[in-house]
């Protein structure tokens, strides 16, 4: 054995927790530079100016530039994240909406409102109200459309 070395033996544990603590905190460190450099240019309030000046510290000094930039701003780093993270939302919510096609889905609520004060009025009779309601619960008209059906029938 004393003609092979194994690396195993020449590299202690503690050595390789170590390697792996350096290699998880470089990791981590251009995780926060990106997040740093990406909220620079997120922030809306930030002049033109003021960006560049942010970015030339955060390039030329990275950690002092990271750091400082951290102990300064840092607070409002996450409302900015999180009301990008909502506008994103809200953007993606109202695009599924408009595919589904439910974008008035309180309109449908008014028009069943509508029908049965119709109903309550005596224009139109129960079972007129019946297929108007399905109607509408359908999503295959407007409640004015299945109130002018009903309409002419019920004279």
């Amino acid at each position: 054995m004393s003609a092979q070395t194994y690396l195993a033996y020449d590299y202690p544990l503690l050595s390789v927790f170590w390697s792996m603590l350096w290699f998880f905190l470089w990791i981590m460190w251009f995780v926060l530079l990106f997040r740093v450099v990406v909220d620079i240019f997120r922030d809306d309030d930030m002049s033109g100016w003021g960006k560049a000046g942010w970015l030339a510290f955060t390039i030329l000094l990275p950690f002092l530039g990271v750091f400082v930039y951290v102990i300064a701003r840092g607070k409002n780093m996450g409302r900015r994240e999180m009301s990008q993270a909502r506008a994103q939302q809200e953007a993606f919510d109202a695009r599924i909406r408009e595919a589904a096609g439910t974008t008035n889905r309180s309109s449908s609520i008014d028009e069943l409102a509508k029908l049965s004060d119709i109903r309550a009025r005596g224009d139109i009779t129960d079972d007129e109200f019946r297929r108007a309601k399905e109607l509408v619960l359908a999503g295959h008209g407007p409640a004015e459309q299945a109130g002018s059906t009903t309409g002419t029938t019920g004279r």
